[in-house]
């Protein structure tokens, strides 16, 4: 191909390429490959060809953005996204090729600054269709389609990042789509608004929000501020509005609603109040998604004046003292979130406001921006809860997030506290959790302290202190302070250059103070070094193996031990780049001297020296090699000189320690080795062959290091500066950024003389051991075990050391595996080796030697498993080792990831790191290239191989197999289209035919099938050719003679294997059909420029493609059926275990389809299952059965309807015209829309009359407004009737024939009326489906044969008896939904009396399935279609035959229909609510109960939402109003107690019917807390006293139920959503009431108030003379003369406080004072009990003052204190009241008393240490 130079620039590269030192052969790499892929693409849609073509190359384009990011121009990066769109939105696409296309489609939508809205559009309603296909499938449920687990949100990802390039005009469209849905009482709503959040698009330039948000946001806004009690879609728009808020910053004015915001914000944090609080179980599901309220919040603050701030702070002040580590529950993760989540979103943002780059979407304006004032004003508002939970019990890793975004915006205001808390931590030895927690918030704050800022000079002056206060950490004895400290070390070295410049103000003059103190402590860095390597050694010493083991345990590392050993190597590797040479040098000789001074044990101790040493050579290889290799070499030579030693099984400790540190030390560096060759090889010569183990191991990683010293890649130095600190000032370089651009990044690049060493050491010890192997193989020079071993360990080091230089494994390639029109050819990477062709292909033989070694051992001696395992480890690394291992790659890549994410400026922009970790990346990118092996071909050499590993995979011993299949799985994953060759022989093993099969074989076949854990298995693969083979294979190897089901290990796996394809199947595709769109954006790609792809396909070409296509849709049609055929065929062979039988059934059942039907055998098949003898067989041929007859359905006949011509009214022609929302009050019951409801006085009782009406079976159709048009069933009568039998399909024949034979039906019936699981058994849907589908499609042709088992089952009591009523019924309820008027009158004339005789039977076990027996079948319908059931329903519900438990039950049948039917029967709800009302004094708990659930649902249409009609439902207002006067009696008692016990007596005076009646309401107000969606508030409170007067302060022993109910209801109404209308009348109400008689209901009204006022605290902040009203209220109820009232007052005054919800001012203080002085009058006898009480009142204020700060000292509370102090000696109850606060004080003060004392003079310590009793305490 010719080399097409770049003349186009690129969207957007990866940086990281261009330090590759190879980086100048990849631009022209790029391009080719660039071009490749999209001549390929391209030619995939042209010739038709979606799998395997278009696949292949989708995951190309893939890696290709991995490798290379979009190094593509813009019009192909449009072509691409176009084609994509085009491709993923194909209707009939199947499943996983939508998600694959999708997922390759949000990659290329990522960075939106690249492409803006006028490059590119796209078309809203595919996208839609799509995930309305997807999300809500209609045909899923019944197994007709199965998609992946993770398409949904793959969707909504896609979603997310298309919307923002939806054309201008969509919005309204959406709209138009979704508006007729919004009925807030059907389940269509939660729809709506989730699709309305997810689609709506919200970036547009201003100049066109007029055709975006602005036409929602009003209407969408005010129905969010009228809503209460967190409907579940409350949620979705709460997301909808953050987002707006978020992308329109400065456009939007949220002033007017911030109280209603910040309070309902509160209130989703579910946080507990008040003593004694219920909890309305839909809060705690449906509370709000932090994540976007943390956006919301930040998009909310700045502008003029900075109104949210104030909110915020106020926020936060009402839940500081949730973040105190003492409390916790689970409210803590939600608020641990928030404080987490919003500093980085604020970062987010300031960041771009002043430093992102402008890019096309519009900026937020200038007057809107956050200045620094306002992010001072953040930071105080959090820091207090940022501090408090550092310490928390959950962990300080989010306090410690929070904490490093708050350095970054105001480290003035963030760093000083935690500093002084981390010196605090330091000195005191006790508390190591503190030093902990402490240490891990400075390693987040660690840039911003040391980077030479203008707002926080005197943080690196800290630096020092810092690092030596940290030394004491190193402590061998607490491993987690140990790894916290040894992290905390690095951070901080990682940024500073440990350089000595105490001189540098003798030569430079212009040094601030700062930097001239910083200068001069720079002299301890020396120190601080040694000191360090002292406590290392230290460590080191303390963890040798004789001391840390006894003598029974093994020899190898534990993971703490490995931990440890990690952070030490790490550490000490930073800690030695940073310094400077004078420092290193004295640093080196110390760790030299340590090494060899000492001989250590090869196993704990000797490793971590060992590592150090390392780390210290890697700095500068030179010096450090010149010391270390002649010191080993000659110890090694002395010992290894005598001739004895070489047989020897255990050597000298010294020689091992030596090889040992060798091995380590030469990892470095490799041009500083050569000048050591010599030794080197002599002492490899000389070692490898030494018989004892320990040695010759370590002999061996010397090799395997020297070797990839020698021939890697990699960088040599990670300093923090490039070229070494040699600068002037190294001060100055504190903190620096890394610049991508300027990185100097010195490579070692292997040069010819390394190559030489390299070879020559693998011909002088590689070269041997293949001959020596090869003379075992052939018998010539048979070697022991051992022998073998070592041998093999040889090989296998040499491959791991020189893997990077050798050749990949080539070949011709397998021919044949796939048939397509496209080049699926690999892509080969350059990753800068030039393999020499001259030398000798040492991958190559080693290849040889290991297959005649392999089958060798499997002859000989197959129990040889240790040299199994490395023949395993070598071919797989023959195969994929070219110098990184995947998993190495994989955990380096995750934590690079971490540390970049504890060290990164967010704030500043992108690419700020440090750079080590920069030089870290590219060194990451340059190995992903080795790795990066997408759509390797599959060659000869790879098939020898696999075949060998499927050998080993079903060979004797489970540990061989087991490895075995590892590697075979990875290999399978690589080479494209491999496992189409390996099936079939891994299926070979399992056929029945195969008698000679092993146990073991067969269990090694069917792990291969299953694959490793994560990956997609063989078995359930999307390949026709490669299911139709393993599925009937899987049921035919139960003929297989090897095959017991005793062994239960065997049973296990193919159950494991089984329900591996049950998970992961989703359904393949059999028409696959290329659109025309696709086609033409293809051939623009085709035809595009920079890179031209080669031409494309020619016309011959084409037309072969569009015939392959065709025929490749027929062909795979076919093998579909053939795959059902044979599992039929299997499952008619009477040999077949039951086991298989079972799974071939489950498997069949995986294979219905929408879009072709199931052949008539399968259908045969299932029908005859319905009543087989196995249980679970039944039941999927129940499923089964439902979902053919979904396939079958005939299409109904839909005509379109004008609603104007049905109700001719002239509203609704005007409603019309006016097509805007802006007709007010037009939503709801409206004269329009009063066709569709139930009128008795119209109801369909003849033909004529049901020919006349117009159906509409939605719901919500007509409640908000009319969509366009309007799609109804045609008129029964147009429509022709029953299906007759010579029209029917085969497969409807057969279903037909079955159904209609007496006996079947009878078996039928009786399985279907047998208990499942004693009392677990409800009403099963699937069953109901299958019924509904039954009379849906034949109408009524089975019913007379039914009808006689139905009656007889309706009349047995039996539980499964009557359920299986309740699911024909439903279904035959729901199947009528279109039959013509003669066929359902005369099915209501039988069914009447059958519901109601079974009715009459009805029991504790089915009530429920009756309930939803009803509702299934009135849901979705319309009600006038029903009229004969809500008659009979509605005839006498509570007539009080049969008891109360049979009353309760029909209310609830009936609740079940109405609620079903919504605003629709707003007649049959007024008529409810006439024949309850005298009722309503039921005597019987659970009649009481159920009236009150019933009346919740017949007020729940009377809803005061924005434009919303009066209904026509009953209303609230007029009911309470009936209910008052019927309770007149009790009103003028004091308290209300229920004194009827004899719960029969006849007495019917006033009083008790009134207490009845109470019970009664009571049960509603409980009921209908949670439920409404509005809360009638006015008609609360004139219910409120009544309940105040019942609630009584403790509950009492005796289980009192009006009383708990009582306390309920209270207790949800104080949490009720208030606005700010109402909240005077709540307050009069409470006034009043704190006026009462009881002091019972005084003390309730403190309760009520607690949570009242937290759960609306900002409406209430909002309105300051209610505020007042309330303090005044307090302090009245603080004088109150019964003591348990003052106390509760007290309580509240402190509760009040806390939240900050009137300030703690001078007057309140003085007020208090005041109150407590009053003197109290001489005389002992008769203590004025008016002045005790004031004076009580007083004290009681002043402890709620102190109580009112738990965890801190304000500058007023130790005057306090001394004020209470005072009263210690006063009467009781004073005296009580003030030890309690003292002794509180105490508690809530002891952790931090250090720093509290600091806010006390010394004599009022004195004064304290005597009050608070033990002295000891605070000594």
């Amino acid at each position: 191909m010719t080399v097409v130079q770049d003349d186009f620039t690129p969207q957007k590269e990866i940086v990281y390429n261009q330090l590759l030192p190879y980086a100048e052969r990849l631009d022209q790499e790029a391009t080719e490959l660039l071009a490749d892929i999209k001549a390929n693409l391209s030619r995939a849609v042209l010739v038709r060809e979606l799998w395997p073509g278009m696949a292949f190359w989708c995951r190309k384009l893939f890696s290709f953005l991995k490798l290379y990011g979009r190094r593509f121009s813009k019009e192909d990066h449009i072509l691409f996204i176009k084609l994509l769109y085009e491709l993923v939105t194909l209707p009939e696409l199947e499943p996983h090729m939508v998600q694959s296309y999708a997922r390759l489609l949000i990659h290329l939508l990522k960075k939106k600054e690249l492409l803006s809205r006028d490059d590119l559009q796209l078309p809203w309603r595919p996208l839609y269709n799509l995930y309305e296909r997807v999300v809500y499938s209609k045909t899923e449920h019944l197994g007709l389609i199965w998609f992946p687990n993770s398409l949904e949100h793959i969707l909504k990802a896609l979603v997310k990042s298309c919307r923002l390039y939806f054309p201008a005009s969509s919005t309204k469209e959406m709209l138009e789509e979704w508006r007729p849905q919004l009925c807030v009482f059907d389940t269509v709503m939660q729809k709506s608004i989730s699709n309305m959040e997810l689609f709506l698009p919200t970036i547009m330039p201003p100049e066109e929000h007029g055709q975006g948000f602005r036409l929602w946001f009003d209407e969408l806004m005010s129905l969010w501020m009228a809503v209460q009690n967190q409907p579940s879609w409350e949620g979705h728009l709460v997301n909808l509005f953050a987002r707006l808020a978020n992308d329109n910053i400065g456009y939007v004015d949220w002033t007017p609603f911030l109280p209603t915001i910040f309070t309902r914000i509160l209130r989703s944090l579910n946080l507990p109040v008040g003593v004694s609080q219920m909890v309305a179980p839909r809060y705690l599901t449906n509370s709000y998604d932090i994540g976007h309220l943390v956006l919301w919040i930040t998009a909310l603050l700045g502008g003029e004046g900075n109104p949210a701030q104030k909110q915020l702070t106020c926020l936060f002040n009402s839940i500081a003292s949730f973040y105190h580590p003492s409390n916790h529950g689970r409210w803590q993760s939600r608020l641990m979130r928030l404080l987490q989540r919003l500093p980085a979103s604020v970062v987010r943002r300031v960041h771009r406001e002043r430093h992102a780059a402008p890019y096309w979407i519009t900026l937020v304006p200038e007057h809107q921006r956050l200045t620094d004032d306002d992010l001072q004003e953040f930071t105080r508002s959090l820091i207090g809860a940022a501090l408090l939970s550092m310490f928390s019990k959950t962990g300080c890793t989010d306090a410690a997030y929070a904490l490093q975004n708050l350095a970054l915006l105001t480290p003035q205001l963030a760093i000083p506290p935690v500093l002084e808390k981390t010196y605090m931590a330091m000195e005191t030895l006790t508390e190591p959790h503190t030093l902990t927690a402490t240490l891990s918030c400075m390693i987040g704050m660690a840039r911003s302290l040391v980077s030479p800022s203008n707002c926080y000079p005197e943080g690196r002056t800290h630096v020092l202190p810092l690092l030596t206060g940290a030394l004491p950490g190193v402590d061998p004895n607490d491993f987690s302070k140990c790894m916290i400290t040894f992290q905390f070390i690095a951070t901080f070295t990682t940024l500073v250059p440990l350089v000595d410049c105490s001189d540098a103000p003798s030569r430079h003059h212009d040094l601030s103070e700062v930097e001239k103190d910083l200068c001069s402590a720079t002299a301890q860095f020396e120190d601080f070094v040694l000191q360090f390597l002292d406590r290392c050694f230290a460590l080191i010493d303390s963890s040798t193996l004789e001391q840390t083991r006894d003598e029974t345990e093994t020899d190898t590392q534990t993971h703490l031990e490995s931990l440890v050993e990690l952070g030490l190597s790490s550490t000490v590797s930073t800690v030695l780049t940073q310094c400077s040479t004078e420092i290193y040098k004295v640093a080196l000789q110390k760790v030299y001297n340590f090494a060899t001074t000492n001989i250590f044990e090869t196993c704990v101790s000797g490793r971590m020296v060992a590592d150090m040493c390392r780390a210290a050579a890697k700095c500068h290889p030179a010096e450090s090699l010149r010391l270390f290799v002649p010191h080993c070499c000659s110890v090694i030579f002395d010992i290894t000189n005598n001739e004895e030693l070489q047989g020897e099984d255990e050597l000298d400790k010294e020689l091992l320690w030596n090889l040992q540190l060798l091995s380590e030390v030469t990892r470095v560096d490799g041009e500083q080795l050569l000048k050591y060759r010599g030794e080197l090889e002599r002492i490899l010569g000389a070692c490898v062959r030494l018989r004892c183990k320990r040695a010759y191991t370590l002999a061996c990683s010397l090799l395997e290091h020297t070797l990839r010293s020698l021939s890697l890649i990699y960088p040599t130095e990670y300093r923090s500066t490039p070229g070494g600190f040699h600068s002037d000032l190294p001060i100055r370089d504190w903190g620096r950024a890394g610049d991508v651009a300027a990185l100097g990044v010195c490579w070692h690049v292997p040069g010819q003389e390394e190559e030489n060493f390299v070879f020559q050491l693998l011909s002088r010890l590689l070269r041997p051991e293949l001959q020596r192997i090869q003379a075992h193989v052939s018998g010539e020079q048979p070697m022991s075990r051992e022998e073998l071993l070592q041998s093999l360990a040889i090989v296998q080091h040499c491959l791991l050391g020189a893997g990077s230089m050798l050749p990949p494994l080539d070949g011709p390639h397998v021919t044949d595996l796939v048939p397509s029109m496209v080049n699926l050819g690999e892509t080969k990477l350059h990753i800068g080796v030039t393999y020499d062709d001259s030398r000798e292909n040492y991958r190559e033989s080693i290849c040889q030697t290991m297959k005649l070694l392999l089958h060798h051992i499997l002859e000989h001696s197959e129990d040889d498993t240790k040299s199994l395992f490395v023949i395993i480890k070598i071919i797989s690394d023959l195969m994929f080792f070219r110098g990184t291992h995947k998993k190495e790659f994989d955990s380096r890549w995750k934590s690079f990831t971490l540390v970049k994410k504890s060290m990164e400026n967010r704030l500043h922009g992108k690419k700020q790191h440090i750079r080590a970790l920069l030089i870290d990346r590219a060194l990451l990118q340059h190995e992903m290239r080795k790795l990066v092996v997408e759509g390797s071909e599959y060659k000869v050499v790879h098939q020898e191989l696999l075949c060998n590993l499927l050998l080993l995979s079903t060979s004797t011993y489970s540990q061989v197999r087991s490895r075995a299949q590892n590697v075979l799985t990875a290999a399978l994953g690589t080479f494209s289209f491999s496992y189409r060759d390996l099936i079939p022989r891994i299926l070979q093993l399992l056929s029945p035919q195969h008698t000679a099969c092993t146990e073991q074989q067969f269990k090694g076949a069917l792990y291969c099938l299953l694959g490793a854990y994560s990956s997609a298995s063989l078995a359930s693969s999307r390949d026709w050719d490669c299911v139709g083979q393993v599925w009937p294979a899987l049921v035919r190897c139960g003929l297989s003679p090897t095959v017991s089901l005793e062994k239960p290990s065997i049973g296990r796996l193919l159950d494991d294997v089984a329900d591996r394809i049950l998970r992961q199947h989703d359904t393949i595709g059999i028409y696959l059909t290329v659109s025309e769109g696709c086609v033409e954006v293809a051939n623009h790609i085709a035809q595009s420029k920079n890179p031209a792809p080669c031409p494309g396909p020619t016309v011959e070409e084409l037309k072969e493609g569009l015939q392959r296509q065709r025929i490749r849709n027929v062909v795979t049609a076919r093998k579909y059926e053939k795959l059902v055929n044979d599992l039929l065929d299997c499952l008619e062979d009477k040999d077949l275990p039951w086991k298989f039988e079972h799974m071939a059934t489950d498997l069949l059942s995986l294979q219905l389809r929408e879009d072709h039907p199931l052949p008539p055998d399968a259908v045969l098949f299932y029908t005859q299952s319905l009543v087989h003898d196995s249980i679970s067989i039944r039941k999927v041929a129940i499923s089964a059965v439902a979902g053919i007859l979904k396939q079958l359905k005939r299409p109904k006949k839909k005509v379109a309807l004008k609603p104007s011509a049905i109700s001719g009214s002239r509203g609704e022609e005007e409603e019309e015209k006016e097509e805007e929302p802006a007709a007010s009050a037009s939503v709801g019951d409206r004269p329009a829309n009063s066709w569709l409801q139930y009128d008795s006085s119209n109801l369909p009782v003849t033909e004529e009359q049901w020919e006349s009406l117009q159906f509409v079976e939605k719901t919500h159709c007509g409640y908000y407004c009319w969509p366009r048009e309007m799609m109804i069933h045609a008129a029964s009568r147009s429509t022709k009737d029953d299906l007759q039998y010579d029209e029917m399909s085969e497969g409807e024949k057969i279903i037909f024939e079955y159904f209609s034979d007496p006996e079947f039906i009878v078996q039928l019936l009786e399985f279907l009326s047998l208990e499942d699981r004693k009392g677990k058994d409800s009403f099963n849907p699937r069953r109901f489906c299958l019924f509904k589908g039954l009379f849906r499609n034949y109408g009524d042709a089975f019913l007379p044969l039914l009808w006689p088992h139905l009656e007889q089952l309706a009349a047995d009591p039996h539980e499964s008896s009557q359920r299986c009523v309740c699911e024909i019924t439903a279904g035959l309820l729901r199947g009528s939904k279109l039959w013509s008027f003669s066929k359902v009158d005369s099915l209501w004339k039988l069914l009447c009396p059958l519901i109601r005789t079974a009715l009459t039977n009805v029991t504790v076990e089915t009530y429920t399935d009756w309930g939803t027996c009803i509702a299934t079948a009135c849901e979705g319908r319309d009600p006038r279609k029903l009229h004969w059931l809500f008659e009979m329903l509605m005839e006498s519900p509570l007539s009080g035959e049969g008891g109360s438990f049979r009353d309760a039950s029909l209310l609830y049948v009936l609740q079940g229909g109405l609620a079903q039917q919504q605003w629709r029967v707003s007649e049959l709800l007024h008529r409810l609510l006439v024949y309850l009302e005298p009722k309503l004094t039921q005597v019987y708990k659970n009649v009481r109960e159920r009236i009150g659930s019933v009346l919740t649902y017949i007020f729940m249409m009377d809803v005061a939402l924005p434009g919303t009609r009066p209904t026509a439902s009953p209303h609230v207002a007029e009911f309470v109003g009936r209910v008052l006067r019927r309770l007149k009696p009790l009103t003028s008692e004091a308290e209300i107690h229920n004194h009827v016990h004899e719960e029969n007596t006849q007495e019917t005076d006033e009083r008790t019917q009134a207490v009845k009646l109470l019970k009664t309401v009571l049960k509603w107000l409980m009921v209908s807390a949670g439920r409404t969606f509005t809360t009638p508030v006015q008609q609360q409170l004139q219910l409120l006293p009544l309940l105040f007067k019942i609630a009584p302060v403790e509950i009492d022993e005796n289980y009192d139920e009006m009383k708990q109910d009582a306390r309920t209801c209270l207790s949800l109404m104080s949490q009720g959503l208030l606005y700010p209308e109402h909240i005077p009348l709540v307050l009069a109400a409470l006034e009043e009431m704190a006026s009462s008689r009881s002091w019972h209901a005084r003390f309730s009204v403190l309760t009520y108030l607690q949570i009242m006022v937290f759960y609306n605290l900002f409406t209430l902040l909002s309105l300051p003379a209610q505020v007042l009203r309330i303090r005044t209220l307090v302090i009245q109820l603080l004088l109150d003369e019964q003591l348990e009232v003052r106390d509760m007052a007290a309580t509240t005054l402190s509760g009040l406080l806390q939240c900050h919800f009137f300030p703690l001012d001078s007057t309140l203080q003085t007020e208090l004072q005041t109150l407590s002085q009053t003197p109290l009058p001489k005389a002992r006898g008769e203590l004025a009990s008016s002045d005790l009480v004031r004076r009580h009142a007083g004290v009681l204020g002043l402890s709620a003052c102190i109580l009112s700060s738990p965890y801190d000292v304000p500058h007023w509370m130790p005057q306090i204190l001394m004020d209470l102090s005072d009263h210690l000696n006063d009467p009781q109850p004073i005296e009580m009241t003030v030890k309690k606060t003292l002794s509180e004080f105490r508690r809530t003060h002891h952790d931090n008393w250090q720093e509290h004392r600091q806010g006390f003079t010394d004599n009022q310590l004195l004064v304290l240490t005597d009050l608070l009793v033990s002295p000891c305490y605070y000594a």
